[in-house]
């Protein structure tokens, strides 16, 4: 979303380009890493929350939805474009800024991983316990998905990460489009649903913010760019094929969004039926499925829940590891000859050096392995409490550093921020501002204490 006219020339900026390893223009049969963050940042939490919102206002909040993926579109953009045009890795821009962002990122990644690992592991195996019943009890199904996605993503490099990640995205659609014309939309209403419009009730701004923010918006935005260097891509020739790639990812982000809207707010709010948060409430929709429409759609969305929850596992599996692994690479290099951080993040990545790096497969164990605990123990409520707070700082810690990073020297001046960039990124950090301030509020502190 930089200003791109006339920006051809590479002589300019000195930006690392060759012209042999890169395509004349951009096409459809170079996009993967926008599929792969697109599966990723849609998890089961995110189809919950907009089936929660379609059943609570109907199809009132939909313009709400699609703002939220044009957010994203925004800040993954952003990320890509950083890694394309300096050669630099996110993490060793972030490094530029001071040494608040390495003890940020370092404490974020250690809680995050810890108990994101037991969530992702308990939402793959939820659908796969209702699929199978009797066989094994819900946290041992857990442990596999998590063992499961350590080995898929130890033994394989990016390209057939990708394919798979691509295959349980096809998935994905096929299941969400499946069921939004099943239940019979009224058009005229989604159509109307597209004016921005504030619900009456308590809560509902806080709500909406939550909604626009929530759709797809993890730290595999961040994973962006790494994915974008993972694939192949490493200088300003691919700006163009990344741009198509990201659009292409919430296209399809803001259809599987949308879709749920439609079955919230068809199924579930006509008939004033709530759903509990996270993965159970897919559980349930499960149930009402199966009730309304039989077995055989029942059984197919379970297959399409799996689906969703396994795509993030092995996302953030294969996507935080590589950005662990070049966190810790950034901090060698530093230690060793006491400078800043290098050029050479980007083309590393694009040589696979990364996914074969002892703390690639460090923080892969770290996902996979601890969390386990959780599992069996549930979590701390402090952990918890912890987790929350790192959650909701890391998007506006996203958003408001690339502000700064696209609009400094660090950046070639071509490529730098223009004026819709800037908007949508200062909207992006604001609104995360909001709803990490109303995280920090909504934790019980006394009982922390």
């Amino acid at each position: 979303m930089a200003d791109t006219t006339g920006n051809t020339s590479e002589k300019a900026t000195g930006t690392p380009h060759d012209p042999g390893s890169a395509p004349r223009k951009s096409s459809w049969r170079y996009i993967g890493p926008g599929i792969v963050v697109a599966a990723t940042g849609v998890g089961a939490g995110d189809l919950v929350a907009t089936l929660i919102a379609g059943s609570s206002f109907g199809y009132t909040l939909l313009w709400a939805a699609v703002l939220g993926c044009l957010v994203k579109i925004s800040l993954a953009e952003a990320a890509g474009r950083w890694h394309l045009s300096t050669g630099r890795t996110l993490f060793d821009g972030w490094a530029s800024l001071g040494r608040w962002t390495t003890w940020f990122f370092a404490f974020y990644v250690v809680i995050w991983g810890f108990t994101y690992g037991a969530a992702a592991m308990s939402s793959s195996a939820l659908p796969l316990q209702a699929l199978f019943p009797g066989v094994m009890d819900l946290e041992w199904w857990g442990v596999a998905c998590g063992v499961v996605g350590l080995v898929f993503v130890w033994f394989n490099k990016y390209a057939v990460f990708e394919k798979v990640m691509t295959v349980l995205v096809g998935v994905m659609f096929v299941v969400t489009v499946y069921l939004a014309i099943r239940v019979a939309p009224n058009l005229g209403d989604a159509f109307a649903g597209l004016l921005p419009v504030i619900p009456d009730g308590e809560d509902s701004v806080l709500n909406t913010l939550g909604l626009i923010g929530g759709v797809g918006g993890t730290i595999t935005l961040a994973a962006y760019g790494y994915w974008v260097n993972a694939k192949g891509w490493a200088n300003t020739g691919w700006m163009k094929v990344m741009r198509l790639d990201n659009r292409v990812a919430y296209i399809t982000t803001g259809v599987f969004v949308v879709a749920m809207l439609f079955v919230g707010a068809e199924l579930l709010h006509a008939a004033d039926i709530a759903l509990s948060g996270g993965g159970k409430g897919l559980v349930q929709l499960g149930d009402i499925l199966e009730d309304e429409y039989g077995t055989a759609t029942a059984k197919f969305f379970l297959i399409g829940f799996f689906a969703t929850s396994f795509t993030s596992l092995i996302g953030v599996w294969h996507g935080v590891s590589l950005m662990f692994a070049d966190f810790v690479s950034r901090l060698r290099e530093r230690r060793a000859d006491g400078a800043g951080g290098t050029a050479g993040g980007a083309k590393e990545i694009a040589t696979g050096e990364h996914e074969r790096s002892w703390p690639f497969r460090v923080y892969l164990l770290w996902l996979t392995f601890p969390p386990v605990i959780l599992l069996f123990q549930g979590e701390p409520f402090r952990l918890v409490i912890i987790y929350g707070v790192l959650g909701a700082a890391f998007m506006p810690f996203l958003a408001l550093t690339l502000v700064w990073l696209l609009n400094s020297s660090r950046t070639p001046a071509e490529w730098r921020n223009g004026w819709l960039s800037n908007g949508m990124l200062t909207v992006a950090g604001l609104l995360f501002l909001v709803l990490c301030v109303k995280e920090i509020w909504d934790q019980r502190w006394a009982d922390f204490f």
